[in-house]
């Protein structure tokens, strides 16, 4: 059954606001935004009465029947409703040193799989891309959409949110203080104001920083099994670029509590540390 996200902000100005799926009793039609009606009536030419499932990012998804199909519009009829958001039982931040054209789309595309619960992007000294102010509402819209595409796709019912790009200084020195819910795409602002996402506001249980294998140097920080035992843990991870981080760039991480974690003995590109990293901490958790 194909699946939808129901963005509650509706870009579409002659258009009434879309309500949360939550506020409706079942039984409701709701009329669907045009991301919507254009996937699922036109290109997937779904006719009156085809289901799918509807989901807002606020808890849950909801099976749907289309009702209404007009040139321009289209409505569903809520049917039921699971409370089964598939969230991962670690909690976590990447903040990702952005790269490059499919590179980036593969590592926001698999992190969200692995049920990632915010990106942070960040540009570096040795980092290939350095938005300009004019790109970066594009990018974030692009970058979030991947991430709301591999939602629709793998079952995650609550998309990760995508933060507006900073230098790696600004986010290492600000990051306990930036208010996540101003540097997303509008079309999650509404969503990232929701109680699941106030935790990013808070410290981490734990910082790492993905390192290059070093002689010497501890595999893991002694801390990650304990804090892998604790109910939901909050964990930041900070990766790199191709090139790696600056010394200054690992230093200042370590100053503000970021310790080296290296997996294995390879040095791995960077769009494939996040998903080694995600995949370890699940295989750890518990």
């Amino acid at each position: 059954m194909r699946r939808f996200f129901y963005a509650i902000n509706n870009d579409n100005a002659d258009a009434m606001p879309l309500s949360k799926l939550g506020d409706l009793p079942l039984g409701s039609d709701v009329e669907l935004p045009d991301s919507i009606v254009h996937h699922w009536c036109r290109v997937l030419r779904a006719n009156i009465g085809d289901q799918g499932i509807l989901f807002d990012g606020l808890g849950g998804e909801y099976q749907v029947a289309l009702q209404t199909i007009s040139k321009k519009k289209a409505t569903a009829t809520l049917l039921t409703h699971l409370n089964d958001d598939r969230t991962a039982p670690v909690i976590s931040k990447i903040g990702l040193v952005m790269s490059r054209g499919e590179r980036m789309d593969y590592a926001i595309q698999k992190a969200t799989e692995l049920g990632v619960t915010a990106i942070q992007l960040l540009s570096s000294h040795h980092g290939e891309v350095n938005l300009k102010p004019a790109q970066v509402d594009k990018k974030l819209a692009h970058w979030q959409q991947v991430a709301i595409a591999a939602c629709e796709q793998c079952g995650l019912n609550r998309p990760p949110l995508i933060l507006a790009p900073l230098s790696i200084n600004e986010w290492l020195n600000h990051s306990d203080s930036l208010n996540t819910a101003t540097m997303v795409s509008p079309i999650v602002s509404t969503l990232s104001q929701d109680t699941y996402y106030k935790v990013l506001q808070k410290t981490a249980d734990l910082r790492m920083q993905m390192s290059v294998p070093a002689a010497g140097q501890p595999a893991k920080p002694e801390k990650l099994a304990s804090v892998l035992k604790q109910d939901s843990p909050y964990i930041e991870l900070l990766i790199g670029p191709e090139g790696g981080l600056s010394d200054d760039e690992c230093q200042k991480a370590e100053s503000v509590g970021f310790m080296p974690w290296q997996i294995g003995s390879r040095v791995l590109r960077t769009e494939t540390a996040p998903v080694v990293a995600l995949t370890t901490l699940l295989a750890l958790y518990g």
